[in-house]
């Protein structure tokens, strides 16, 4: 078929607005300038609905700071002529829930998209129909959700291909701190108290968990994963067991419904996690040419976190030390060079195990051009992950992916991922190698 195929683009957690349709008028309580966290939290007794009722909260639109200028140039330059635009559609999602219901609704909407194509006259006479997909486009959680799509659905996914933008595959420690403080480089908000209680009882939180080798010091006696409950602190539990008590339904024993809560989401996010470790190109009809895995690299990035006793208990010890970034193309080779990330994502969590290093497309701050002043200046305000689809290079690239066009102006490029050695990248796409500048 001459024409690419429609696009979605699934957007990172908390990056949906989320409005109640149940007041009237329906109100947002969730945008960029607005945080109703008493609003978001979830019923202990059903973690699908809210614990304030009446409610109805709905996913609405993309955050437009950080998707607009993605889908606009995406609809603008994948089309060949005026009058044979490309669909592209963003896909909003209640980002609270567990993925798994999240992809479900995935499921639903690329039909939806596969549907409306067919409709297009310049699409039915390219013959669409014949062979109708979609390309999908997932940004931070958003290509986890992706993933697990793909994994659930195998063969029967009608994905063309896939390109995923800063996605923490093995987790991130920021999702620790968001549940444990309230505070992370998840997102945008200062640090709450209310932000913090909500977290504790958000169960696609507990998806982002870190397992990736290396990261987590742990001292004898302590579990060495962070999907076990017993290494957390037991403030967690007790926060979502007061949560029962002035919001759930009566229980005569609220200490064992707040651990079967915490224990499920972390149990929730632990299954998901093994899918993705478990998943394979070949389950889903694709190979490595098909899927571009763009990593951000050459920030200040939490790479590892320390557990200490307190007392009998396991305390986390966020420390400034285990920030760091240790990027330096010019010893690429260097193990030393895979403690870096985007601020939000260290590398490690950002490698998934379904591609090799030599897939990767890595991508530093240096890479927004000249004219991007703005956005640079939101990357010092929102951090690089956030930004990252705003990236005016990454749109170029995106669209030779989709397009399998040339590189006529020589105005896209990339960088190898740390350990991958000089004639042994193989990105998806032909790409100009700027390692070392």
């Amino acid at each position: 078929m001459p024409l690419p195929y429609p696009v979605i683009v699934v957007p990172g957690i908390t990056a949906t607005y989320l409005k109640d349709e149940y007041d009237l008028p329906p109100e947002y309580v969730w945008t960029v300038m607005t945080k109703k966290y008493e609003r978001l939290a979830l019923h202990p007794n059903d973690l699908r609905y809210e614990a304030q009722e009446p409610a109805r909260l709905k996913p609405d639109q993309l955050y437009e700071i950080a998707y607009r200028e993605l889908i606009e140039e995406l609809r603008y330059n994948l089309r060949s002529e005026e009058d044979k635009q490309v669909p592209v559609f963003p896909f909003g999602y209640d980002w609270r829930m567990k993925l798994e219901d999240i992809q479900a609704g995935l499921d639903s909407f690329i039909g939806e998209v596969i549907d409306r194509t067919k409709l297009l006259k310049h699409y039915f006479k390219a013959g669409y129909h014949a062979d109708p997909k979609v390309n999908l486009v997932g940004h931070s959680m958003g290509g986890l959700i992706i993933a697990g799509y793909l994994k659930s659905k195998g063969r029967q996914a009608p994905v063309h291909k896939v390109a995923t933008l800063a996605t923490p595959y093995q987790g991130s420690f920021e999702a620790v701190i968001k549940v444990t403080t309230g505070t992370a480089n998840l997102g945008t908000s200062p640090p709450s108290s209310r932000e913090r209680e909500s977290a504790r009882v958000t169960p696609a939180l507990y998806y982002l968990v870190p397992s990736f080798s290396g990261g987590l010091e742990v001292p004898d006696g302590v579990p060495k994963s962070l999907f076990d409950p017993a290494v957390w602190q037991p403030s967690i539990v007790q926060s979502i067991k007061e949560w029962i008590r002035l919001k759930g339904l009566p229980t005569p024993d609220q200490d064992k419904l707040a651990e079967q809560i915490f224990t499920s989401m972390l149990k929730s996010g632990k299954s998901h996690r093994a899918d993705i470790d478990a998943f394979k190109l070949s389950d889903a009809g694709m190979n490595s040419d098909r899927w571009l895995a763009v990593v951000r690299v050459d920030s200040v990035t939490r790479v590892r976190l320390k557990i200490v006793k307190n007392g009998r208990f396991p305390e986390f010890d966020f420390s400034s030390s285990d920030r760091d970034n240790k990027w330096f193309p010019a010893n690429i080779t260097d193990p030393q060079c895979r403690l870096t990330g985007d601020g939000t994502v260290p590398f490690e969590g950002a490698v998934p195990k379904f591609l090799a290093p030599e897939n990767l497309v890595c991508v530093t701050p240096g890479d927004f051009g000249y004219w991007e002043i703005g956005d640079q200046i939101l990357t010092s305000v929102g951090g690089f992950h956030g930004i990252m689809p705003k990236m005016n290079m990454l749109h170029r690239l995106l669209v030779r992916f989709f397009t399998d066009a040339p590189d006529k102006r020589d105005n896209t490029w990339g960088r190898r991922a740390p350990g991958v050695i000089e004639g042994a990248w193989k990105p998806p796409l032909v790409l100009k190698d700027k390692t070392l500048g």
